[in-house]
């Protein structure tokens, strides 16, 4: 998304008509399919009626995201995420000015979503702009768990699945999910000043906060990545409960996001956990085996 084109059209400042309903649908429907590379995939296992919502969702998210990482400086991200959050709960008082509320604000009617996950992310969001290193593993959990979370909840209720039971399994695959993608980009991060991996796991293995500078896997790296690997390998099995418990469609959609992180884990594993030298990726072929192994897992559970 070029956000300063969109904020110049529908930011803050702008003074653009209120879209109709159709017009919203049409503008999430072109954001989600031309900037999301998985968005075909998705909409292919997921019902043709949950697609619009599916865009609708996303829309929210891609803007949010872009207001935190493509605002130039701090201040300006922290001031465009707060409006973000006014046109959130204005949406909620069925105030709507963007096409993203007014495409969303049916969604949110029809299955029930509460402000929760909503608000949630913008608070993520707000704290990448504040946080760039964490102590504890209780402190990057809980941004887990408003970062990643959120959209597994918001998924669960379009599907009209959500229960707490539902929640707690999804929580589990998508902060499992978003460990993997931390530990796959352990580099790329540190090249834009964030570090991940908690201060008291890389210090109990003997890993300084220096040591990031020279950005080499030595022998207490590599045991400390093998900890975070298997830490993340537990979270996303911990959440494997839910697939069965969801409809067809959904069961293979679930199981390729678990499995996909769980399939990241074992590429850290295949590069000998050297993720300073290699990014390593999953590839097509494992994206494709991916699929038919769901699909394969499905049908077995019928």
């Amino acid at each position: 998304m070029e956000l300063e084109r969109e904020l110049s059209q529908w930011g803050p400042a702008s003074h653009h008509k209120v879209p109709t309903l159709a017009e919203a649908e049409a503008y999430c429907r072109k954001l989600a399919t031309s900037h999301y590379e998985n968005f075909p995939m998705v909409s292919w296992l997921l019902p043709r009626r949950l697609h619009q919502h599916f865009y609708n969702v996303y829309a929210y998210c891609r803007w949010a995201d872009d207001l935190g990482d493509e605002a130039g400086n701090t201040q300006r991200a922290m001031e465009l995420l707060s409006w973000w959050r006014t046109e959130l709960e204005a949406c909620y008082h069925g105030e709507l000015r963007h096409p993203v509320f007014v495409a969303l604000k049916p969604t949110i009617d029809q299955f029930a979503i509460p402000i929760t996950p909503f608000r949630d992310l913008i608070s993520a969001f707000e704290q990448d702009q504040r946080v760039a290193e964490y102590d504890t593993f209780d402190q990057l959990r809980d941004y887990c768990r408003r970062s990643a979370d959120p959209v597994g909840r918001i998924v669960l209720y379009l599907c009209g699945q959500f229960t707490e039971e539902h929640a707690m399994w999804s929580d589990a695959i998508c902060t499992g999910l978003q460990l993997a993608n931390f530990w796959q980009d352990v580099a790329r991060d540190f090249a834009i000043h964030r570090i991940y991996i908690p201060r008291e796991d890389y210090e109990r293995f003997g890993f300084m906060r220096a040591d990031f500078d020279r950005k080499t896997s030595t022998p207490e790296f590599i045991a400390l990545m093998k900890f975070e690997v298997e830490r993340a390998r537990e979270w996303l099995q911990r959440g494997l409960p839910l697939i069965p418990r969801l409809p067809g469609r959904l069961q293979v959609d679930i199981d390729l996001f678990a499995h996909g992180g769980l399939r990241i884990l074992e590429r850290i594993e295949a590069i000998g956990y050297r993720v300073w030298e290699t990014r390593p990726k999953v590839t097509k072929f494992d994206a494709a085996w991916l699929l038919l192994a769901a699909l394969w897992r499905c049908a077995l559970r019928r």
